[in-house]
């Protein structure tokens, strides 16, 4: 369905505890999550007919809605069986799937105790970006210009709608002049993370990425983590000055849309994908897809 607007493809969506049709899915202009951001998500993939790390998605859902102070309408079991439920419907097996809850139009105004929460899940197919030989050339970032706000100014620990807005601004901005994303500093000019993807770099058999107290810790960041050390990587966890980039020879990035991807440039640093970068890649499909893996 490449190429067919979001609002105009064929099947099911989950709406507030019912399946609807997918062009039915629809909320009024006036809703307070369009007009104020009040509004959480997740980004999850199914391998196989399984989502992976699902319950996981689904608990942080529900405490980013609670950073929000939204009142959350269903339990962790509720949105697992509408997720099950959702595939089912569609028939997918290897698909992205994206649950959302917002604050709806009862009112309009910054206060928000008044407006009802409402839940809706998408499924849909969304192939990896890129196959193994694809990521082993690495991808291009450039530096944005937006850096990642102090905890005291905005909720980074929620995977709140938000905090996307530097993040569209800076990919958009990255993408005209030819790289495939952009690479964040913080608010203090430390190396934050990507647009969408947490950030990893590579010197042997050592692991260095940025200690997550500003930007969302992601799923896949705390897997990758737990991978490495698996094969046989140390990982540290520290604030990297944007400096200290030249020192790495590898760099990937993680998330549940990048998976692991291999970069070979951040503005002036290279990076030459491999080994290392291989190995994760390897072991972050055999995670996911483990009936796969071992059929194969």
């Amino acid at each position: 369905m490449a190429g067919v607007p979001m609002d105009q493809r064929d099947g099911w969506i989950w709406f507030d505890g019912e399946l609807i049709p997918w062009k039915d899915a629809k909320i009024h202009v006036l809703t307070h999550g369009l007009h104020y951001a009040s509004s959480v998500f997740e980004g999850e993939r199914a391998y196989g007919g399984e989502i992976f790390k699902s319950r996981e998605h689904t608990e942080r859902m529900i405490r980013s809605a609670a950073t929000l102070d939204m009142p959350f309408p269903y339990s962790v079991d509720e949105i697992e069986a509408a997720k099950r439920l959702l595939l089912d419907k569609n028939g997918l097996v290897d698909a992205y799937v994206r649950p959302v809850a917002w604050r709806g139009s009862e009112e309009l105004s910054v206060p928000a105790r008044n407006n009802k929460v409402h839940v809706a899940i998408a499924a849909w197919v969304w192939p990896s970006y890129f196959s193994v030989e694809e990521k082993l050339k690495g991808i291009r970032l450039e530096w944005s210009k937006w850096k990642r706000p102090s905890p005291e100014t905005i909720p980074s620990s929620a995977k709140a709608a938000g905090l996307y807005m530097i993040c569209t601004l800076s990919k958009d901005h990255a993408m005209a002049n030819g790289y495939a994303d952009a690479l964040m500093l913080d608010y203090r000019g430390y190396v934050a993370e990507a647009t969408g993807a947490n950030v990893f770099f590579i010197k042997g058999k050592d692991i260095t990425t940025p200690t997550p107290d500003c930007f969302l810790n992601g799923i896949t960041r705390q897997t990758l983590i737990a991978l490495a050390k698996e094969n046989g990587f140390t990982v540290t966890e520290r604030h990297i000055g944007p400096e200290e980039l030249g020192q790495f020879d590898e760099c990937f990035l993680t998330g549940t849309a990048a998976e692991v991807t291999p970069v070979s440039l951040i503005g002036d640093n290279v990076f030459t994908p491999g080994e290392g970068c291989r190995t994760l890649i390897d072991a972050y499909s055999v995670a996911v897809q483990p009936k796969r893996a071992a059929a194969e």
